[in-house]
Parts: structure tokens; sequence; C-alpha cells
């Protein structure tokens, strides 16, 4: 089979974030004669480095020409294929593909691929420090740090790429086929894109699509969706599960993370290692540790990294107590099974901001968990009047225009004991850049209020 070339083709990619930054820089660098097209005016912290490539960026809108001539279509991850534009492409015949499946065509090390509804970025960056320390060469990116497209150039046969996948990446996947697939757990997400949870599902599946016997996947017993999703992949699998009792696959058992099998249990690692709080964190330890019992990491090189791994920002990240009031960083949990599983963490005396560009999903899933921890909702956001009307029945619901107001509101609201979390269950887009900007603006505000406090 010949290697997949665009050298003197006509590529368009649309959107100019990292992913369509980086895949149009590679394709310019392959030969390509490349298009950057973005519905920003300016993406002026990249604008020197595309002209430098050879890239033309058209800014401002799609323009129908541009993509009615291109011989090939890639969509980084922000842009739906949806667009009546990229629909007629596809329609002329036109191939329209994912960021991450162009990448992938010309990758020569091995693929582990993580997705999931939540838990992504977790385990996907811990999975990369077990293979770094059993002595793996392991390139973490996709959804989290680097995008794929930037990674061909150091990709070699003995590279192992850690790859977290959303439903956008995965769902213009042709030929994509990760040598470890892993789906963590589904949940209803990103509604407000597809057009149905059956379609985000079908998205998700596309990690499985072109596995063979010789491939494995690592699956969540615990999610009878995952289930259901995995009983068709023809790859080997290996299960884990916190909860559901399994006679082969990585389980709890007693004080240890165990590689369960017919033959006998072996200790992977002690519990007493994991740093993370929460049982859906520890679920994504023992994916990771699944990955590693698949690539043949040693049970030191798990225990080593696990030890050392502390979480990452803006997932149940502890920011500063104020006054004997602790605040909380998950702005990672975007979506309502995410901001549950953040909120059961928490005992008692809980305060809770929540909201921005709702995605889909039952907020009603979250009463239950409100009603036995928390006293109040700060609601921001688009989804302010949603948030009262779903929760004004069993909090106090009170809404703030701003982040400022909304830590302000939370800490006035709070106990000393207590905790103010934010788990906004819904996207940053209508106030922020991403999550991680929202999660930024956060821990900045707890600060300024940590100083005017002492101030006093």
């Amino acid at each position: 089979m010949s290697e997949f070339s665009v050298d003197g083709a006509r590529v368009v990619v649309l959107g100019a974030a990292r992913s369509g930054v980086a895949a149009a820089e590679l394709l310019a660098r392959r030969g390509a004669r490349v298009v950057l097209s973005d519905i920003r005016a300016s993406v002026t912290d990249a604008e020197d480095r595309l002209s430098g490539a050879g890239v033309t960026l058209e800014l401002g809108g799609h323009r129908k020409d541009t993509l009615a001539r291109a011989e090939l279509i890639v969509l980084s991850p922000g842009v739906s294929p949806k667009l009546p534009a990229v629909d007629r492409a596809r329609q002329q015949g036109t191939p329209v593909i994912s960021e991450v499946e162009l990448a992938a065509r010309w990758l020569r090390g091995r693929i582990v691929a993580v997705t999931g509804t939540k838990g992504k970025s977790t385990t996907t960056v811990l999975t990369g420090r077990m293979l770094e320390a059993d002595g793996r060469h392991a390139l973490v990116g996709g959804n989290v740090g680097t995008a794929l497209s930037s990674q061909v150039e150091a990709s070699s046969p003995d590279v192992i790429h850690v790859v977290e996948l959303s439903s956008f990446q995965l769902e213009l996947t042709e030929t994509f086929r990760p040598w470890i697939a892993v789906l963590l757990n589904l949940s209803a997400d990103h509604l407000d894109r597809h057009s149905s949870f059956q379609e985000y599902v079908d998205a998700k599946a596309r990690i499985f699509a072109n596995q063979t016997s010789s491939d494995a996947m690592v699956i969540n017993a615990d999610d009878p969706h995952v289930l259901e999703v995995a009983r068709g992949s023809r790859a080997r699998r290996l299960s884990f599960a916190v909860t559901e009792p399994l006679d082969e696959g990585v389980v709890v058992a007693g004080n240890s993370v165990t590689h369960r099998t017919g033959s006998g249990d072996r200790t992977l690692l002690p519990l007493s290692a994991v740093r993370l709080r929460g049982r859906h964190l520890l679920s994504d330890v023992l994916a990771a540790a699944a990955v590693g019992t698949v690539v043949g990491v040693s049970p030191e090189g798990m225990r080593s990294a696990v030890e050392s791994f502390a979480g990452l920002e803006h997932t149940l990240e502890a920011v500063a107590e104020v006054d004997g009031v602790w605040f909380i960083n998950d702005s990672k949990a975007t979506n309502v099974v995410s901001a549950r599983a953040a909120m059961e963490c928490f005992d008692h005396d809980l305060i809770v901001i929540m909201g921005g560009r709702f995605k889909g999903g039952d907020l009603q899933d979250l009463a239950p968990a409100l009603r036995a921890r928390a006293s109040t909702v700060v609601a921001i956001g688009e989804a302010r009047a949603r948030l009262r009307e779903a929760f004004g029945g069993c909090v106090d619901v009170q809404e703030a225009d701003e982040m400022s107001d909304a830590v302000r509101l939370a800490f006035a609201a709070a106990r000393p004991g207590g905790t103010v979390l934010l788990a906004p269950a819904c996207s940053s887009l209508d106030m922020f850049a991403d999550y991680a900007e929202r999660g930024k603006v956060f821990k900045a505000e707890v600060v300024h209020l940590a100083e005017e406090r002492a101030a006093r």
C-alpha cells in the first residue's frame, strides 16, 4: 500500500486553533497547497508562523469557492462537519477528514487512543507517565497537550503515541486504527452539536472500527453503554472495573489494584499510592493500569507514575483555603455526569458554582447530589435561568454575571469547614475561550479574595 500523499494537492483546513494550525503546517511540509480558514477576523498568535510555512490564511468566514476547489478538507475538532459548505463539498466527492485521521496516516509509532465522556485527560496523561516510568518512549497528545499532527515528524517505530480523542475528532476518521483503544464511559454530552445521544455514541465507537484481532481494547465493565458498544469489536479485550466483580480484568482487590486472570491475581499497585480524589478518578487509574498491562509495563513503573501524579489542572484541583473555606477547581466538569462525580467527592457543606453554555443531558440527575450535600448553587452564563428552574426547589440558587461575583457570592454562602466547588456541567464558550481559561479566572478570583481577606 502506497503512502498517503498530498504533494501538490489543494487542501483546505477549517479552524485555526491548535489542531488546525498543526495540521496546516504538517500539510505544507508534505507539499500541499494549503489554505487555513477561520471564522475569526484575526489569529495573531499564529499568523507569522503560518505565513513562514507557506500557508494561506483566509479569515472572517469559510468561503464557498475555496471549499469548492479543494481536493481534501481537514476539519479541526471545533468545526462541525454539518456546515452547509462542508456538506456541499462532500456531496461533490471531496474527502473530508479530521486532523487526527490526517496525522495518523503518517505516524510510524503505535497508537494508544483514549476516549469517553469523562476522565480522558487524566487517563491519557497518567498512561503516558506509566510508559515513561517504565522506560518507554511515549508522546502524549490529541485533545490534551500537543496536537497529533505536531507529533508526526518525531514519530518512529519505537514511539507510543498516547492520544486523547473527543467525539469530534473521531467522527471523521476513516482508516484510523489504534493498537490499543480505550473506552472509559458513555453518557449524554455535546448534544448541542450531535443530533442525538446515539450519534454521539456512534462517533465514539469509531475508535474500534478498524481494529483487528492483533489489536487490544481496554473497556470499563462498570458502564453498560461501553459494554454494548464494545460487543462488536474484533480486538482482544481487557476489562477494568471499580465495582463490578470480574473473573478476569483489572480490579480493586482488598488494598490493591490487581490484574485478575484465570491463573491467579497479580498486584499492580497499592491503593495507598493513588493521590486522586473520587471513585471516578480511581476508575481512570485502573484504565491506565490496564493499558500498562497490555503494553507490559512493570508494577514498579505503574506505582512510580501513580505515586507522583497529583492530578491535572482544572480537575478537582485544590486552589486555596480562605477563612476556613476550601475552593476547588473542576472546570473540566463540562457535562452533567462529570459535575455529579465531582460533587459526590464531598459529603456536606458544599457550594457549587455552575453554568455556562448547556450541552445537553438531564440536569435533574444532579438534584440528588445537590440535595444531599449542598445548600447553594451560584449560576453563571447562558444556563442561569435553566439552572434556577432545575434546582430552585432543592437548593438556594443565586445568579452572578461574572466569575468575580460568583466567587464572592459562593464565599458569602459558605460556612467554615465547607467547600466552594466550580463544577460547571456546561461548556465555557459563552464567557471564556475554553475550560482552561474559565478555571484560571476562577483561581485568580480566589487569590484576589484571599488577599482581600488577609488585608482586613
